[in-house]
């Protein structure tokens, strides 16, 4: 039984969900006519959303924010922008439009996959399978490794492999659910160890991208790409990697996933500032470097994941729940967009790539994704689409 203190904590936090919740929602609906035509780019310019084609790995973030949206509300006209965009999916796949890329996951995952769940929607199962397909092409055997980026045969990318990716192969773990063909399992089941081996540092660090030789299968090399340098840590990478791997025991019911991911989960909130929003590097915790709210959105969903995961008398269950928690409440008290009523996103402060110069405190659309999914997620309206 919760205390009359605890249960008064309990409506406070539940109403800040959902004033957040409300104005997160609204921002979508006023974007539904903008991007009838086309998709937010991967982050904002001067805190406006330009709209592109679907060319980008992240257009199914919109996706995803509008699913949220009509989860929430049941308001019909989320469905239908969601479901209009199917077809644009399906021409993705079909003209193979930078289609080169891990990212398939991402895509489908918040797009088609998203749509079967909640519609049950027969074609948009097939085409979430078509690009399971087309991720499979990436898998190389003797390295036991889907490839990151770009061409198979490209030398500056061939063998590479990224964090990210853990948030991937999710797609292909439920491909073998919804077929019965044990092939995309395996090569997840592969990928998911080569980069807990590789990926992750002794020290509960993670490199951005690792190397392998495709011909030998043997692992050459880490650096980073958008981190500070090949031995920091890149804060969004360690975000990725907190979900990803907590999304995987879901999978794979293999306990070592939980073991890691509350390693990068310890290392992750032992390097925050006060305000418990992290820098775009965790090699920063305090001064002039920019934050990345979207590193610390990915994170609250990890960490509730990883928090509902652990069993009652682990004491790492509500620590987790609490500094989710925490997380959050700064993002919705200081880095929404209603300090900037002309922004046309939702979360502030956010880092694309710092090395980059791109998107360098701007919203970036999948900060606004995962803001609003560890939200619903709290308000019990969410559906896992993961």
């Amino acid at each position: 039984m919760k205390s009359n203190q605890e249960h008064a904590k309990t409506q406070r936090l539940d109403k800040l969900w959902e004033e957040a919740y409300t104005y997160a929602i609204e921002k979508t609906r006023n974007n539904i006519t903008t991007f009838s035509d086309g998709y937010p780019g991967p982050a904002s310019i001067k805190n406006v959303y330009p709209k592109i084609d679907n060319t980008e790995w992240t257009s199914s973030f919109y996706n995803g924010m509008l699913w949220l949206s009509y989860l929430h509300t049941k308001d019909e006209v989320f469905k239908k922008a969601a479901q209009q965009t199917l077809k644009d999916y399906q021409n993705r796949l079909r003209e193979r439009i930078n289609t080169n890329t891990h990212d398939l996951g991402f895509l489908y995952i918040l797009s088609a996959k998203a749509e079967y769940l909640i519609t049950g929607n027969e074609e948009a199962k097939e085409t979430a399978l078509l690009a399971a397909d087309l991720l499979m092409e990436r898998y190389h055997s003797k390295a036991g490794i889907i490839q990151a980026w770009g061409d198979l045969d490209d030398p500056n990318q061939r063998g590479r492999i990224i964090v990210d990716c853990l948030m991937n192969i999710p797609l292909l773990f439920w491909a073998t659910e919804t077929s019965g063909n044990q092939s995309y399992r395996k090569a997840a089941l592969s990928h998911l160890e080569q980069s807990r081996k590789t990926l992750i540092r002794e020290d509960d660090t993670t490199f951005h991208t690792y190397y392998f030789d495709t011909e030998t299968g043997k692992p050459i090399r880490g650096i980073t790409a958008q981190g500070y340098s090949d031995n920091s840590c890149w804060a969004r990478g360690q975000a990725w990697g907190i979900y990803g791997l907590a999304i995987a025991y879901t999978y794979t019911q293999d306990w070592s996933c939980i073991v890691d991911a509350k390693r990068l989960a310890n290392y992750f909130l032992s390097h925050l500032p006060t305000d418990r929003v992290c820098y775009w590097d965790l090699i920063f915790t305090e001064g002039e470097e920019e934050r990345d709210s979207s590193g610390s959105a990915i994170a609250v969903c990890g960490l509730l994941l990883l928090s509902a995961l652990l069993k009652e008398e682990d004491s790492d269950k509500e620590r987790y729940q609490n500094s989710a928690q925490d997380i959050l409440k700064t993002l919705c008290s200081t880095y929404t967009s209603q300090s900037d009523p002309a922004s046309n996103g939702i979360l502030l402060h956010a880092v694309y790539g710092k090395p980059n110069n791109a998107g360098i405190d701007e919203c970036n659309i999948w900060g606004d994704y995962f803001f609003m999914e560890a939200l619903g997620t709290l308000l019990k309206t969410a559906k896992h689409f993961w």
